[in-house]
């Protein structure tokens, strides 16, 4: 049994580890695509503000977590280590997938879908499915794009023209965004960390100590930089000048501040790539359409992986 929880620690800690990897470098994204950061400073910032968001993910907005913890019904402990693990497995091996690609995928999603599918293949229905907490994630999945593309067409609009120094301005937006990117999936993480504290019986670390955990893995993570993604979404996506790349982090953003206040899980991927497609000109419908397809693919993909896992791993 404790190997079997050991293990489902040392899955989520990679998953923490992928999503720096993969996902926070959506924050920078803008700012190195329109010339406002360097690629490596951008990286340095990003997980720089990623541990702080993250760090203070047991202290702000505590709602998140809670609704990730409540979304599934693993039942007994050796079962939820079993589905765990092979729903962590499932958001490894898909994100890095995606990430040969240069596809920004949406680590919540995954994480979902992998925990939906993990908890499915233990039998028992959709009552392993908590009603309330999925109605919350997918008001924020689905909220997080057309808010985006909105955020970031009127923030476009109230800046044009009004702004002298948009790269400064782009610098304190994008270590703004990847201190929300913390913060958010900071929250999503923890959840994770705090179930697999419980499922030998101790709950013995704290919940800060968790959150620091969280927030140093997903810094590594970041740091080591996801470039493909971030000529994807900041140069690739549309063309931006430093005044719209600011107005999309802006409105990326105020999405992840807002959904989180209200304690709705959200896509960071989602809230920047509509926020650019917004605020930026000729969104390529070649590269939106790659995106598409590899959002519409998570789902199956990383629950039938979880569904498939999980039934091994309990036989």
């Amino acid at each position: 049994m404790n190997i079997t929880v050991s293990l489902a620690r040392l899955l989520v800690l990679s998953v923490i580890f992928v999503n720096g990897w993969t996902d926070a470098p959506n924050a920078i994204a803008t700012a190195v695509g329109s010339g406002a950061l360097s690629f490596r400073r951008g990286v340095i910032l990003a997980a720089a503000c990623n541990f702080a968001g993250a760090a203070m993910a047991c202290l702000c907005f505590p709602a998140v977590a809670a609704t990730i913890g409540e979304l599934v019904d693993f039942g007994d402990p050796h079962s939820a280590a079993a589905a765990l693990n092979a729903a962590m497995l499932s958001i490894v091996l898909w994100a890095v997938a995606a990430w040969r690609f240069g596809l920004p995928t949406s680590e919540s999603h995954a994480l979902l879908a992998g925990l939906s599918g993990g908890a499915l293949a233990l039998g028992g229905g959709l009552a392993r499915l908590n009603g309330r907490a999925w109605l919350m994630a997918l008001a924020g999945l689905g909220l997080s794009l057309p808010a985006g593309v909105i955020a970031g067409r009127l923030i476009r609009r109230v800046l044009t023209g009004r702004l002298r120094r948009p790269a400064l301005g782009q610098r304190w937006a994008a270590a703004l965004t990847a201190l929300l990117h913390g913060v958010q999936d900071g929250q999503k993480f923890l959840a994770l960390l705090l179930l697999t504290d419980g499922l030998d019986g101790t709950e013995g670390s704290s919940r800060l100590a968790l959150a620091l955990l969280t927030a140093g893995v997903m810094a590594l993570g970041t740091a080591l930089g996801g470039k493909p993604i971030v000529e994807k979404v900041g140069t690739e996506l549309a063309s931006l000048s430093p005044a719209e790349g600011l107005a999309a982090d802006l409105g990326a953003g105020a999405v992840l501040l807002a959904c989180s206040a209200l304690g709705l899980p959200v896509s960071t991927t989602h809230a920047k790539v509509a926020a650019v497609c917004g605020a930026g000109r000729g969104a390529s419908r070649t590269v939106m359409g790659q995106m598409a397809g590899a959002w519409i693919l998570t789902f199956p993909a990383c629950g039938g992986i979880a569904f498939l896992l999980a039934r091994i791993m309990t036989r």
